[in-house]
């Protein structure tokens, strides 16, 4: 757990690559499910924030 927060805070690409995919996943996650409807309609906005966030950590350092 440490070496990850250290990562996180190097910005280093694992982590912070890591935490964009959780960003889409749960993006895609809020907009399938039926039951909540303030979810669906943050879903866009979280996979968004993701998509982007993953295109620009793929350019940090290892």
């Amino acid at each position: 757990m440490t070496s990850f927060i250290n990562g996180l805070l190097r910005l280093r690409r694992g982590p912070w690559e890591m935490v964009a995919t959780i960003l889409i996943a749960l993006g895609v996650v809020m907009l399938m499910q039926p039951f909540a409807l303030w979810m669906y309609t943050w879903s866009f906005l979280v996979t968004l924030t993701g998509t982007v966030m993953f295109i620009i950590v793929s350019h940090f350092p290892e």
